[in-house]
């Protein structure tokens, strides 16, 4: 992996990813496929609405469908017909997230299948091995993300066992070699909750170990925006400007922008898909619940700015009608519109740092986002 950083509006950053499978541009965003695919879009579809990178989570694909039918399948890659660049998350906040089903020690976790309940243990070169077999692009470190709220003394222990599992990642990594013939990253992840003087320890320590990326973690769990962004802020402060950095789980279209400017340059989240599957359309000028009755007899397109397919063939009216009807239809294109709109928010942004004005363009997509509550007659 290389990245070039091509130009900077402030902090904001214009980039380039270069990998074995494709050139990916940044800041980007990435829709997530946990299961090696993208809720109710089809891989040709993620190709024409201009997607570049696409997550997969180790901790699903480990369960289901296994490691050894991926492996047999040629890794993940030809598993699911998709030749350009994947991350896979080392499944870290899936296992931390089922705390009554895992157990947690210095080797590692232990955790029983929210499937079956069978038992099953993830350390730290154990999810390298994993990723390596997937043949993922850019592969994480196992971590802990802490829940939040959560003590100062907690954060700090669980943060140095995090650096400590960081270095393990690291040496397995450096011990192996890739699968397939295409190269591999591997990004560390910062800890800390929203604890400064932690987050600088994490940030500093890791950017020591010299990783090739560095994802920032814990964030976007429930704490107030502003520690999201006061957070994000310190951390790229003292990130390596040469090295790509990654916002985890992160977020809104207004999360997205003020991220951007604080030196975010990779995205992803559930929210364009999650959202869209239940009616909830982003647009240039707020989100549309299709379901409210004003939608009714409108035959507008659901954003008259946007190219997608949706746009481009569908109306209000029959979307609302599909959604009514729970036709397998709406989701379909409701998520191809939603990640349209968020690879079209990433790549205008992109444009406006490299010719200097993003401060004022996202100023103007705020004031347009924030637009949600004009609904009728928009």
């Amino acid at each position: 992996m290389q990245f070039t950083l091509q130009h900077t509006d402030g902090n904001a950053r214009a980039g380039r990813l270069k990998t074995d499978r494709g050139e990916i541009p940044t800041p980007i965003f990435m829709p997530v496929g946990t299961q090696g695919t993208v809720k109710a879009v089809e891989q040709r579809e993620l190709d024409e609405l201009g997607a570049k990178v696409i997550l997969g989570n180790t901790y699903h694909l480990y369960l289901r469908p296994g490691i050894e039918l991926i492996q047999k399948a040629g890794g993940l890659h030809k598993f699911i017909n998709w030749n350009k660049p994947i991350l896979t998350d080392s499944g870290g906040y899936q296992v931390f997230s089922l705390s009554d089903l895992r157990g947690l020690e210095e080797e590692g976790v232990t955790f029983k299948s929210h499937h079956d309940g069978s038992l099953h243990k993830f350390t730290p070169e154990g999810v390298v091995e994993i990723q390596r077999a997937l043949g993922s692009d850019f592969m994480m470190v196992l971590d802990e993300c802490t829940p939040y709220p959560c003590n100062e003394e907690y954060a700090r222990k669980s943060n140095e066992m995090t650096i400590r599992w960081a270095e393990r990642c690291k040496n397995q990594f450096e011990r192996t070699q890739p699968q397939y013939g295409f190269g591999q990253a591997l990004f560390a992840i910062v800890q800390g909750s929203t604890y400064p003087v932690i987050r600088e320890i994490s940030t500093q320590k890791l950017a020591e170990m010299n990783f090739e990326g560095f994802a920032i973690g814990g964030l976007s769990v429930g704490e107030p925006l502003e520690d999201m962004y006061r957070i994000t802020e310190l951390c790229t402060s003292i990130l390596p400007q040469e090295k790509p950095r990654y916002l985890m789980g992160v977020g809104t279209p207004e999360n997205i922008l003020e991220s951007i400017e604080r030196g975010i340059d990779m995205f992803d989240c559930v929210m364009p898909t999650r959202n869209g599957r239940n009616g909830l359309f982003f647009t240039r000028n707020g989100k549309i619940n299709i379901k409210n009755a004003v939608h009714t007899n409108d035959f507008r397109p659901i954003d008259d700015e946007c190219e997608c397919y949706c746009c481009r063939n569908f109306t209000r009216a029959y979307i609302r009608h599909l959604v009514r009807a729970k036709e397998i239809l709406a989701l379909q294109l409701a998520s191809i519109h939603n990640l349209t709109f968020y690879l079209w928010l990433v790549r205008s942004a992109r444009e406006a740092i490299l010719e200097n004005r993003f401060t004022l363009w996202k100023a103007e997509q705020l004031k347009r986002l924030s637009a949600e509550a004009l609904e009728i007659g928009v």
